[in-house]
């Protein structure tokens, strides 16, 4: 249903339809190939609002109401990104993500998790769990949008300049996998650009702000906690070379080529 100000209301949950993400206009976005997104939610209304901005866009969109279903489609047609909602019947959006990043076929597919959780605590647990964006309800089509386009793009392969090595670190940009001293570590696209960026740099500091744009495609400075929980989440699986990510505080973060010497030279370090 709908209020006088033209807002889809239903429950607790509220979305604002009278936004669309194009203006009369507007070319949708410039994309290599029909992405294909598979949206989850189980509130019809939010879900046909999605889909239509979308769709408009020129994505090719796919739809599931419930956990269980959400998890068959992602799996069996393997869409460009993920569009899920937490709460969800069936299986919540948090057993799905789990379920997704275990399965060889979709563990590298980005996730964009959209839901009425609208605390801080709840989408810093979102974002440790790995998933690449959060937006919350109520939210803006347009925003969304402009959020599902950013995560297109940096997951998007490169045919150019595919590999990067320093020391330890090999990058593969087509595969977005990173080899760490010959051993493979699983890392979700957003980590996978992080971290190329950093590395890229080669020790010098990149500013928050930069990092934000280049790797989420905005600079809004509400979003720090999601780039230090996406460079905690880094650390933890770089193992012995955490250290090789470091803060420089009021700044960002910088790579450091010496740190990764070291702990290259401690065999006996996990």
């Amino acid at each position: 249903m709908r209020d006088e100000g033209g807002v889809l209301r239903r429950e607790n949950v509220t979305v604002s339809s009278h936004e669309t993400a194009l203006s009369p206009g507007q070319a949708p976005l410039p994309l290599n190939h029909m992405h294909t997104v598979l949206v989850v939610d189980d509130e019809t209304d939010i879900l046909d609002l999605v889909r239509f901005n979308l769709q408009r866009q020129g994505l090719t969109v796919l739809t599931a109401e419930n956990g269980i279903d959400a998890v068959l489609v992602a799996t069996e047609k393997k869409p460009d990104m993920i569009v899920l909602d937490l709460m969800l019947p069936g299986k919540d959006g948090v057993t799905v993500y789990k379920e997704l990043r275990a399965d060889p076929r979709t563990q590298g597919i980005p996730v964009l998790m959209l839901t009425a959780k609208g605390e801080l605590n709840d989408r810093i647990a979102g974002l440790e769990l790995g998933a690449d964006d959060y937006v919350t309800k109520p939210f803006s089509p347009k925003e969304l949008v402009l959020r599902v386009k950013a995560l297109l793009k940096r997951s998007k392969k490169v045919t150019v300049d595919s590999s990067l090595r320093h020391g330890d670190f090999h990058l593969e940009r087509n595969s977005l996998k990173l080899f760490l001293a010959g051993e493979s570590v699983d890392l979700t696209a957003t980590e996978f650009k992080l971290l190329r960026l950093l590395v890229e740099a080669n020790s010098e500091v990149q500013e928050r702000d930069v990092l934000l744009r280049e790797v989420w495609g905005y600079s809004d400075t509400t979003l720090t906690r999601t780039l230090d929980t996406h460079v905690k989440r880094l650390r933890e699986k770089l193992g012995k070379f955490a250290d090789c990510i470091q803060t420089v505080r009021g700044v960002g973060y910088r790579f450091s080529p010496v740190s990764a010497a070291a702990a290259a030279s401690e065999p006996g370090k996990p």
